[in-house]
């Protein structure tokens, strides 16, 4: 009787998500990516307040950190790369081997960083290597995020896919979160000349321990039911990256579409924002970390909560919402930051980051897997994702920091910029069809 019962219970725990499997998957995805956002993010941060001195002495403070975020974008550009490499194996020989590898190789990126002499030191190679670093970390994040998003979701129970496809999103505010917060207390605690001269690089170097910890958690999880169920049946597409370009064009268009604007506007509020306040208004750095913590944290309660509605009452809904609202923030958000007010400032990221990009953020892992097919899943959603990052995130504090240069500080281009992308994800995104109710099959 006793074992029938526990059965039963193990039963009810499997159906609503409450299982061992789905708890070690949930925390794997959670943990995995944070642990490669925090790699990704420690170098935005380094870009917007240290990289221009050290790697780029040579040029006027605006234009070094114009240079400081050529290089910052180098990393985007490589994710692409990235997305089709990883989703082309991971479409082959399975969500986890993929996982493992991104994360073992954005690690090695990362400490090496941290080893990378100053301009001072060695000259022209320093900025050469350090830029060299970040294509590597770029390549290794394009694998990432399909690989664990895709994961996540094919281990989800039954109604709560959108939950589930949070737990990497949620990697991502946490990644984001504990780089700034290290940066934070290590510049805080610490004079300016020591800080640039040393302790920029120990966030880098703490990536060893992370990355250490990553695999472990990572190689406890079993791979993808989808995957296996297609490996048993012999139904592995032989090439899922030719297949998903050449059938599949709609699709990976929409995402690539749908990403621009939620990617732009993350950047912005989160990095260019940084150098925005220093470089323009001449408030001290410590305003805008501080503020992009507090928003990083909110974000654990925004991101599952946006994805949990989606699962409610359909993906289309929460994305269009949160797209249609970002692009309406845009200009009201630089009207927060020129306020100077330490809490208008806060406020402002809070609602840009949290209250609306959230929206389109939390969700989008689960629509973005459910837009393909299981046999080309993990290639369509990277493909689509990063390309759409590369177009927007990685080039936009770029684009913005030359358009506050070009016109004497002015931020109503950098506003149009962003809109313009805004009305391309609104546009892709009703055009997208409901994915919700749907199969993963």
């Amino acid at each position: 009787m006793s074992t029938i019962t526990t059965k039963q219970e193990d039963q009810e725990k499997e159906s609503k998500g409450f299982s061992k499997e789905h708890r070690k998957v949930a925390l794997s995805s959670f943990i995995g990516t944070t642990i490669e956002w925090y790699d990704f993010y420690l170098y935005g941060t380094a870009a917007a307040l240290v990289f221009p001195a050290l790697f780029f002495p040579t040029f006027d403070p605006l234009y070094g950190t114009l240079a400081a975020f050529g290089s910052y974008a180098a990393g985007f550009i490589a994710r692409p790369l990235g997305g089709i490499v990883f989703g082309h194996y991971g479409d082959k020989i399975g969500r986890k081997k993929t996982l493992t590898i991104s994360l073992l190789l954005m690690g090695i990126a990362t400490i090496l960083m941290g080893l990378v002499p100053s301009y001072e030191s060695i000259g022209i190679m320093a900025p050469l290597l350090i830029s060299l670093l970040r294509v590597i970390q770029g390549f290794a994040v394009g694998g990432e995020w399909g690989s664990a998003v895709v994961m996540s979701v094919e281990h989800a129970p039954k109604g709560k896919r959108g939950l589930y496809g949070s737990f990497p999103q949620l990697g991502v505010s946490a990644g984001l979160l504990l780089s700034t917060l290290v940066f934070s207390l290590i510049s805080n605690n610490m004079s300016d000349e020591a800080f640039l001269s040393w302790g920029w690089r120990v966030p880098f170097l703490l990536s060893a321990v992370l990355v250490i910890f990553g695999l472990y958690i990572r190689l406890k999880v079993s791979e993808s039911p989808v995957f296996n169920e297609m490996s048993a049946n012999n139904d592995i597409e032989e090439k899922p990256v030719m297949t998903v370009l050449r059938t599949q064009k709609k699709p990976l268009l929409l995402t690539i579409g749908m990403k621009l604007v939620q990617n732009a506007v993350f950047y912005i509020y989160s990095v260019f924002v940084l150098s925005y306040l220093v470089t323009t208004h001449g408030i001290d750095r410590s305003v805008g970390l501080n503020a992009v913590m507090i928003s990083s944290v909110v974000g654990f309660i925004t991101l599952p909560l946006w994805s949990l509605l989606s699962d409610k009452i359909g993906r289309k809904p929460v994305y269009l919402f949160g797209t249609i609202a970002s692009t309406l923030f845009i200009f009201p958000f630089f009207w927060f930051m020129d306020t100077g007010s330490v809490l208008l400032i806060t406020i402002g990221i809070v609602l840009g980051l949290n209250v609306l990009h959230d929206a389109v953020y939390g969700p989008q892992a689960v629509y973005y897997s459910e837009l393909f097919g299981s046999k080309v899943r993990l290639s369509g959603a990277s493909i689509g994702y990063q390309v759409g990052a590369v177009l927007a995130g990685g080039f936009s504090p770029l684009i913005a920091t030359y358009l506050l240069a070009k016109f004497d500080g002015q931020y109503w281009p950098i506003g149009i910029y962003l809109s313009s992308l805004g009305i391309i994800s609104i546009i892709s995104t009703l055009y997208a069809k409901e994915t919700y109710r749907g199969s993963l099959k």
